[in-house]
């Protein structure tokens, strides 16, 4: 997905966001402000991938500041939260539809939204204004190799049914990223969930991007993705960066539209629910 003319100020709110985060020291995250605002200028258009210039962002941030995982405690919390609300919802069916829906609610953890607010939609009722779920179950019985494609740290805890079940199925490998980038999760975040046993096979993306930037991935993580019958990418900047791949048929997005661009390229309203083959 090409960027649109309001990712420019969402990206600028990155550069303080991150830095904001990464430390108290006024100096060097007045510096590291300012290296991710001429990151912004010197790489935005409407030509580009947003995850590159995110990244390079988020990479100017930490190395400025010396803080190698500014939203560590922004992820503590949105961990500290997410466990509590999906062990206080019961999943009252475990068939495959019902294990979507509780995954993709998932993808509402944000430490940045009110704790209510966050409740309240996980509580929600989930309408798929895109859906290719049958079709993607369908699929999924006769796929060998599946990559699931892992967003923020909190969601882990709703993505288990889904991945219990897939697993019946199919050799499922739980894919995090290397480093630590944005509240993404990492192998580190699930050791301090416990839930590395649970999750079973675990891959890392070898790079540090909030979507996939082949050009930065491992040689590892791209020849198990060119080899997979099946990749289940769950969140919005999976959707972004991955959308720019030709359609065959094989990428299943799992995500909300939470930013306007992203609703427009699908063309459906902010906060829809996505479940799209492609």
């Amino acid at each position: 997905m090409k960027a649109s003319k309001s990712c420019y100020e969402c990206l600028q709110r990155v550069a303080y966001q991150a830095a904001g985060l990464a430390t108290d020291d006024e100096p060097a995250k007045a510096r590291a402000i300012e290296k991710g605002l001429e990151i912004v200028d010197d790489n935005f258009s409407l030509d580009c991938v947003t995850i590159v210039v995110a990244t390079k962002i988020h990479h100017a941030v930490k190395k400025i500041t010396g803080n190698p995982d500014p939203y560590r405690e922004m992820k503590d919390g949105e961990i500290a939260v997410a466990r509590e609300l999906s062990q206080a919802l019961e999943l009252k069916h475990e068939d495959f539809a019902s294990c979507l829906r509780f995954a993709v609610v998932g993808n509402n953890m944000d430490f940045f939204i009110p704790v209510d607010d966050i409740e309240r939609e996980v509580k929600g009722r989930v309408d798929f204004v895109i859906d290719d779920s049958e079709l993607f179950e369908a699929r999924l019985k006769d796929a060998g190799r599946v990559l699931y494609l892992a967003d923020n740290s909190g969601e882990t805890f709703f993505d288990l049914p889904l991945l219990r079940l897939m697993k019946q199925r199919a050799s499922v490998a739980y894919v995090v990223k290397a480093s630590p980038v944005h509240n993404d999760v990492t192998l580190d975040d699930i050791r301090r969930m416990g839930l590395e046993a649970e999750l079973g096979e675990i891959i890392d993306t070898g790079a540090a991007n909030p979507g996939i930037d082949f050009s930065q991935a491992s040689d590892e993580f791209k020849r198990e993705f060119d080899s997979a019958d099946i990749i289940f990418a769950k969140g919005m900047g999976y959707y972004e960066s991955l959308s720019e791949l030709p359609a065959e048929g094989r990428i299943f997005y799992c995500f909300r539209a939470k930013c306007q661009p992203v609703a427009d390229s699908l063309g459906v309203p902010l906060k829809s629910y996505i479940a799209m083959l492609r």
